[in-house]
């Protein structure tokens, strides 16, 4: 990454930086103006598929070796390595274009040399990080509290300072800096850390920010956790590059078996070196072209599927990898889930309040307040109306203890300027934003509001509420416990202004708010239906305080944080004091909203033999209820938390307890996987590739790309990584096929993905159909040009055609052959319906050793048929053996197409009748070879006819008996 040191910068004195910094710019190129021809080409020739045919056309140059015209060596070659140059050069291009885009965007400035983002000087701030870490929760931030006692921004170019700050490094959660004010009296020096920065990648949730720039360009947190975009190469390509090898390990067998057959007579190793150019169409230099024209189109098709709008293919060389995928590995935040909580349930124990039924809730809140108090209940139905009255009192001190518990913060924004005075003033509806920690408190504040009591002021030591009558609550702020992930909960005191009662109301997770509320029989099964549904459960609960209990409570309170040592145990000791018998009031369900069909995209996934990787850095509790609610872990499917684990010894326990287990999901934190990692890499991943289901939390970027890289080596099989932040572009570059997700917050992940799509339910039509299709076809493609190369050479070995006839093949079939681009075996909502038929392609069958040697064979005998026929019908001259074998080859390549092809398409036929056509028109051409006399007789057209029945008709036989007793898995669906 270069040598990074620290830094000191003035604020507004650019002259008296240290050191160059880099531009602020990102580059998601693979290559440069002066490495993109040479990488290129070295990435072309380092494989033996290229490297062989270079050679090739090199050898022309050597007289003693030269077979025919330059140009039917380096001509061929030339196509290729220009279509691969053209490719590369325009995904460079538009990569560039893309880079272009994000880098201009505008940022306001203080000064000419000093970059600021805009923002307020009110104080902290929130900021969601959900594109760099993964994580939904906002973080607090804090400015540099000298500064905000000056008058204006301006005036931070008027003062003597500057800041020091660490060496750039991939840590986001920390920062080591110093801001300090030279011209002060006496000079102000503040330490400063993580709680003073927003990086980039980050935004702010509400308001402006003033900031110096310390960090550009590749010094950035989110770029140094990102790694360098590499070439890949699929697959199917290394497969095709063994094909070939083992080709040429034939072609020299054949090379040296002719020139036994000479005795060695001669220069014998010039004659070997003869026959491997005279016989090299053995390895077909049309099948890279063939193949990577084929890349092309299935580029184009998913590009213009309808079904897919806006899939942007940015690397044209792996669509078949798309067909092959074992392991897929998705981020959770803007990927599975929208990240926007929404309230889904509110339960008493008696009653449970949905969706559909939140207007009766409303109903109560507002007969709460405008009920007067001295209404008797009427004499037809007494009891009725008392058991409504307490539920609708309880429905209200629920929504009322909802409001109430938590730390969300009203702002009110007009023309983007915050104006706190107005809003104490007015509370205006249209100009509010609620700020916190958590999206998920946001949702419940948002929902009380929805319901008739909405939060509209608060401050450090007062909130206040409006009823639905406008009425405003006036509530003093005695006490605040926040949340953490040790305790699980939060509380809160505050005493009522009308009233002067003082209440404690906490919230938190059923795991400890069942030790702290009176006993009762359903909170335990109904929070885990609730969590069933995918729903983050809390438990709210309340305790009225009298003024001597909470007088008593304080003084031990503040007599605990006074304390020298201890001081932690004792301030949660004091806490825990009040956390007894608390009466519950009811539970909250929140929904993390999930993407459109997200869940029956992961069925389909799994259904097609996928095993489906969560890798997020989200808390634990909300990673595991994101992947319940998604199905990504079955109801019925058991759990194993992997235990916090720090050491070897503790690692080792868990593994083995995790052994023990059998068909169950695990969820495991960062930390954790660090560690075992660390020490049993081989044994945690063996156990791991086991499980249905994996969720990883708390995973920074670069573990990510790490279990990616693990999952390739120690499976060998393809692995699919989908994402949509900048937190994902490490996991994506690492992965076989890297997949964005255009989110909401950027595009860093789309820009540099091979694929990008704009919803995550696009994935299954994107594998399923494309990937499938691109697969299969290339699988038939490649084996075809293989056939027809093989045919000559048999031909050429039995010393009938001469050697341009091979050129002249290729081009009267390769309209045909390369037709099988648009072949399929199943109609497209056929492959959707049953994602099975996708699992038969994971074991690679449709172009594996197997399926090559009958191919070979298949060239073997319709090359000896063709050959001997021709000789057996010998007339009398040798133009006619020419003319027989000729056209008998071309109309079995046809023929051989029409026997491979499974749905016809209208391109297809007119590709068979156009290649047919140039035949017949060409022969006034080949004069020198053919008879067009002797074509035209019934003598010629009957021997033709007899070669080709004989080359074709048992392959028809076999494909007949074969379908009828051992039919493919698809036949029963296309019938």
């Amino acid at each position: 990454m270069g040598d990074f040191r620290p830094r000191t910068v003035w604020l507004g004195h650019p002259e008296k930086r240290e050191q160059r910094y880099p531009r602020n710019v990102i580059n998601n190129q693979k290559y440069n103006f002066f490495t993109f021809l040479p990488a290129v080409l070295f990435n072309q020739f380092k494989y033996f598929f290229n490297l062989y045919f270079l050679l090739l056309a090199c050898s022309q140059f050597v007289n003693e070796l030269r077979l025919g015209a330059l140009y039917t060596y380096w001509v061929p070659l030339g196509v290729v390595l220009l279509i691969t140059i053209t490719r590369e050069a325009v995904e460079e291009i538009r990569c560039y274009l893309r880079d272009k885009e994000v880098n201009s965007q505008i940022y306001s400035k203080l000064s000419t040399r000093v970059m600021l983002m805009t923002s307020e000087r009110n104080g902290s701030c929130f900021l969601r990080t959900d594109q760099l870490d993964g994580e939904t929760d906002w973080k607090l931030r804090l400015p540099v509290a000298c500064t905000q006692r000056l008058p204006t921004a301006a005036d931070l170019l008027q003062i003597r300072s500057y800041v020091y700050a660490e060496e750039p490094n991939i840590d986001i959660h920390n920062f080591i800096g110093t801001f300090t004010r030279e011209d002060g009296d006496p000079p102000v020096n503040e330490s400063l850390s993580i709680e003073n920065t927003l990086w980039a990648s980050t935004v702010v949730a509400s308001g402006t920010v003033v900031g110096v720039v310390i960090y550009t360009g590749k010094e950035l947190r989110s770029v140094m956790n990102t790694s360098n975009p590499r070439n890949k190469v699929g697959l199917f390509d290394l497969e095709v590059n063994c094909l070939t090898k083992i080709l040429f390990g034939a072609l020299v067998v054949v090379s040296l078996v002719m020139v036994a057959l000479q005795h060695f007579a001669g220069r014998w190793y010039l004659q070997i070196l003869r026959f491997l150019l005279l016989l090299s169409h053995i390895v077909p230099i049309s099948l890279r072209v063939n193949l990577d024209m084929g890349k092309m189109v299935f580029s184009w098709m998913i590009k213009k599927d309808s079904k897919i709008p806006g899939t942007v293919v940015r690397a044209s060389t792996i669509p078949e990898q798309l067909g092959r995928i074992s392991y897929l590995l998705t981020d959770k935040t803007g990927t599975l889930t929208q990240n926007e909580m929404v309230f889904r349930r509110l339960h008493l124990g008696t009653v449970a309040y949905g969706m559909d039924s939140m207007d009766e809730v409303q109903s109560h809140v507002f007969s709460a307040y405008t009920q007067p108090t001295h209404d008797l209940p009427t004499s037809r139905a007494p009891a009725a109306t008392k058991v409504r009255k307490t539920i609708s009192s309880r429905v209200h001190e629920a929504v009322k203890a909802i409001a109430l518990v938590h730390n969300v913060t009203p702002v009110y924004e007009a023309n983007g300027v915050t104006d706190q005075a107005e809003a104490e003033q007015h509370y205006e509806d249209t100009c509010r934003v609620y700020q916190a920690s958590s999206p998920d408190e946001v949702s419940l504040v948002q929902w009380t509001e929805s319901v008739g009591l909405t939060l509209v002021g608060r401050d450090q030591s007062s909130m206040q509420l409006r009823t639905p009558t406008g009425q405003i609550l006036n509530f003093t702020i005695l006490q605040i416990f926040p949340f953490t992930y040790e305790s699980k909960r939060m509380g809160i005191i505050v005493r009522d202004e009308s009233t002067g009662e003082i209440t404690f109301y906490m919230k938190g997770a059923d795991v400890v708010m069942a030790g702290i509320v009176q006993y009762n029989d359903w909170l335990e099964e109904e929070c885990g239906n609730m969590a069933r549904e995918g729903l983050r459960v809390l438990v709210v609960s309340k305790k009225s305080l009298t003024e001597e209990q909470y007088q008593d409570f304080e003084a031990r309170y503040v007599q605990a944080k006074l304390s020298v040592h201890d001081r932690s145990l004792k301030v949660a000791t004091v806490i825990e004091s009040l956390e007894m018998e608390m009466e519950l009031l009811c539970l909250t369900g929140v929904e993390d909203q999930l993407q459109a069909d997200v869940r029956p995209t992961l069925e389909i996934l799994r259904n097609a033999g996928m095993k489906v990787w969560m890798l997020t850095g989200d808390k634990l509790e909300t990673a595991t209820c994101t992947a319940k609610n998604a199905h990504l872990i079955t109801r019925n499917q058991d759990i194993h938390i992997f235990r916090p684990v720090t050491t070897r010894g503790e690692a080792h326990l868990e593994l083995n307890a995790f052994r023990r287990k059998h068909d169950c999901a695990l969820v495991i934190s960062g930390d954790s996987l660090e560690v075992c990692l660390k020490y049993y890499e081989y044994e945690f991943m063996e156990l791991a590739c086991q499980c249905p289901a994996v969720v990883c939390c708390r995973c920074a970027p670069t573990q990510k790309a790490q279990i990616v890289r693990l999952l390739q080596e120690r499976t060998g099989k393809l692995t699919c990584a989908v994402g949509d932040g900048g937190n994902d572009v490490s996991m994506i570059q690492e992965a076989d096929c890297g997949v964005g997700v255009e989110g909401k917050e950027g595009k860093q992940a789309s820009l540099a993905a091979d694929f990008s799509v704009t919803q995550f339910k696009h994935l299954g039509r994107l594998l399923m159909v494309h990937g499938r299709n691109s697969y299969k076809r290339s699988a038939a493609l490649s084996q075809f040009v293989i056939h027809r190369s093989l045919c000559i050479s048999t031909m050429q070995v039995e010393g009938c055609v001469v050697i341009c006839f091979t050129h002249y093949s290729t081009i009267y079939t390769m309209f045909p052959v390369f037709s099988l681009v648009l072949d399929k075996d199943v109609k497209s909502e056929v492959a959707m319906l049953y994602p099975e038929l996708y699992k038969d392609l994971l074991k690679g069958r449709p172009l594996s050793f197997k399926t090559f040697l009958i191919w070979v064979l298949i060239s073997i005998y319709q090359g000896s048929i063709i050959m001997y026929g021709a000789l057996l019908l010998f007339d009398s001259e040798f133009v006619h053996i020419v003319a027989i074998s000729f056209t008998s080859l071309i109309l079995t390549e046809l023929l051989m197409v029409a026997l491979t092809i499974q749905t016809w398409h209208w391109l297809i036929i007119v590709a068979e009748l156009l290649s047919l056509a140039c035949y017949i028109a060409s022969l006034v051409f080949l004069h020198e070879f053919i008879d067009v006399y002797f074509i035209t007789t019934v003598s010629f057209l009957w021997k033709v006819t007899v070669i080709t029945l004989v080359s074709c008709l048992p392959l028809y036989i076999l494909k007949y008996l074969r379908r009828r007793f051992s039919p493919p898995s698809y036949s029963k669906l296309t019938s």
